[in-house]
């Protein structure tokens, strides 16, 4: 084989690209990307140029497949058990699933109803709490 160079794959994504180069030359496989700074600085482009490119030899196509064949997906590791104290549980479901932000059926309360409208402007203060996305339900 020649010392030809290829577009071996493409990725929508820059730092998966950046990941799987990474890969590759820890393995000592001479790589580089193309369209990486255009897709980087603006995303909307990406479809348009196809992506980011990851170019090899052709020779190192067989070594290549082999290294990547064992890592096929990109997982994102667990998180540590630690972590997991901290969360909020759902008073109605018992779920985890639950994010602290802005109320979704209690949105204002009446004083800043009355104020607004007497004021005619858009309600300035909104009422936060946990939402839970399993049941529905909204606790403080």
């Amino acid at each position: 084989m020649s010392d030809k160079i290829i577009v071996y794959s493409t990725f929508y994504n820059p730092i998966e690209a950046n990941i799987v180069k990474a890969k590759l030359e820890d393995a000592g496989i001479p790589c580089f990307l193309t369209d990486e700074n255009v897709a980087t600085i603006n995303p909307l482009f990406n479809q348009a140029i196809g992506g980011v490119k990851l170019n090899v030899f052709e020779k190192d196509v067989e070594r290549i497949n082999a290294l990547l064949a064992d890592d096929v997906s990109l997982d994102v590791p667990e998180m540590d058990a630690e972590q997991d104290v901290d969360k909020v549980v759902c008073e109605n479901c018992g779920s985890t699933n639950v994010s602290y932000g802005l109320a979704t059926k209690n949105k204002h309360s009446w004083w800043v109803a009355v104020l607004s409208i007497l004021m005619t402007i858009y309600p300035f203060k909104a009422n936060k709490c946990y939402h839970c996305y399993k049941c529905g339900h909204e606790f403080n």
